[in-house]
């Protein structure tokens, strides 16, 4: 049986970190200027070094998180577990994938090189029966 593994990309992931790094400096300066604070340029520092720092320690953690497709089930951390007969529905979220189950559950398959290179191989993997 084939084996699909869908692994986190490191340019990626740190891609994102840059806009969430961006995204955190304005949210910081325009916290500061709307409560008055004289020194709206902190905000920025603050924005940019919290999501620095959480990236780099969070950074061996999520690069190691793999996704699998084996025998009509797509596994991922944390044991989840997902049939392939029970996705509904996949699409990209940035560098993430989401997939969403009939019952509702949402997985993501982050810091993807090319999301919709992974969507297409869910779909393709979808499509095709278990032998």
């Amino acid at each position: 049986m084939d084996v699909i593994e869908f692994n986190p990309n490191r340019s990626a992931y740190i891609t994102a970190h840059a806009w969430m790094a961006a995204i955190a400096m304005i949210v910081g300066m325009v916290v500061l200027w709307a409560i008055g604070n004289p020194h709206v340029w902190t905000g920025a520092i603050g924005g940019l070094g919290a999501i620095g720092l959480r990236g780099w320690f969070m950074m061996s953690e999520e690069l190691s998180v793999v996704w699998r497709i084996e025998d009509g089930v797509l596994t991922g951390p944390a044991e989840r577990r997902v049939p392939l007969n029970q996705i509904e529905v996949v699409k990209t979220m940035g560098s993430y994938v989401q997939v969403i189950t009939t019952g509702g559950d949402k997985h993501l398959i982050k810091y993807q090189s090319s999301p919709t290179t992974t969507v297409a191989a869910l779909n393709h993997a979808i499509e095709r029966p278990v032998a």
